[in-house]
């Protein structure tokens, strides 16, 4: 099998069933432990770090923002990290989801290289083809993300392993 920009994209899929699932996990360990999800979202690895909820939203929101751009859709709006509710979150999940999963391969690929420029906070505005935002940019943010809330998760005894992140298969 060739690797294509859908093959970025399918694992950018991936890793969002991925957050779902763990964030399930973590819900049924917090109700377990007597804990609201609410507190679970404010769940930190280190006082100075971002916290659960921040972690999730990144995942889904480059997730969602970059599915929209390869089929040149509106942008969805962003889940706010420090407002963000459970439920919200996990639905906001499914729909991010479902999208990833219906984009077809050819109108991915055929984008490729088409130039995207794209402002990252206040420290550039750089364009480059959808693919090296993909393959680069995307997707270490979406895995930094990812791993930083299944580690935040295990910190805080949540029983989920290196299983946990292929809920898919392979």
């Amino acid at each position: 099998m060739a690797i294509t920009l859908h093959s970025y994209f399918e694992g950018l899929e991936r890793s969002l069933a991925t957050l779902d699932h763990i964030l399930a996990k973590g819900a049924a360990h917090a109700a377990e432990q007597g804990v609201d999800v609410a507190d679970m979202l404010g769940w930190r690895l280190a006082a100075d770090m971002h916290p659960l909820s921040f972690q999730a939203c990144v995942v889904r929101n480059f997730v969602a923002s970059w599915v929209a751009r390869a089929q040149g859709a509106e942008l969805p709006a962003d889940l706010v990290w420090e407002t963000v509710d459970f439920a919200t979150l996990r639905t906001a999940i499914a729909d991010s989801l479902a999208a990833a999963r219906a984009l077809g391969a050819d109108v991915v690929n055929a984008a490729a290289d088409q130039p995207m420029t794209v402002k990252i906070g206040d420290i550039m505005e750089p364009t480059l083809p959808l693919e090296r935002w993909v393959s680069v940019f995307v997707r270490v943010n979406v895995d930094f993300h990812l791993s930083m809330a299944y580690a935040i998760m295990r910190h805080h005894g949540v029983p989920i392993g290196k299983l946990d992140m292929f809920p898919t298969g392979l």
